[in-house]
């Protein structure tokens, strides 16, 4: 089962560009941290850009948040680097002739659909602030 880390990447890479702002912010020293390579950076913060969370000078590496971090919830980095926005998937593949196997996709689509409005809801209530303060804790406690 493949799944995404872009949220998570992205995550990474915000809270990267707003604790070292001032220093190396290119895509190869974003990258170390994120242990990924720049290309995949440079994909992520071009989502970022286009969903005006970031903003970026040509030829230099120094991008920024475009507002404070109490204001970017996860939901809104979510909505701006997944593809495909949907975190439950049901198996396409079941047998059409079974009891379960031909009723199940239609009983767990809606239940998903549920549990997929309550998560993005609960996104929407969790900041980058909050990522932040906490990995700065963190490393005072290592």
């Amino acid at each position: 089962m493949k799944y995404s880390v872009r949220l998570s990447d992205a995550i990474h890479i915000l809270a990267y560009i707003q604790i070292f702002q001032g220093t190396d912010l290119s895509s190869e020293a974003i990258a170390k941290s994120v242990q990924t390579n720049p290309v995949t950076v440079r994909k992520i913060m071009g989502d970022l850009r286009k969903a005006n969370l970031i903003k970026t000078e040509s030829g230099k590496a120094a991008p920024s948040l475009v507002m404070p971090p109490e204001e970017i919830s996860l939901a809104t980095i979510y909505k701006a680097v997944e593809k495909d926005p949907a975190i439950f998937h049901s198996d396409k593949n079941t047998a059409p002739n079974c009891l379960v196997g031909g009723n199940i996709q239609k009983v767990l689509h809606q239940k998903y659909i549920f549990l997929q409005q309550s998560v993005e809801n609960e996104m929407k209530t969790i900041f980058l602030s909050e990522i932040i303060e906490g990995i700065l804790q963190e490393s005072t406690n290592g």
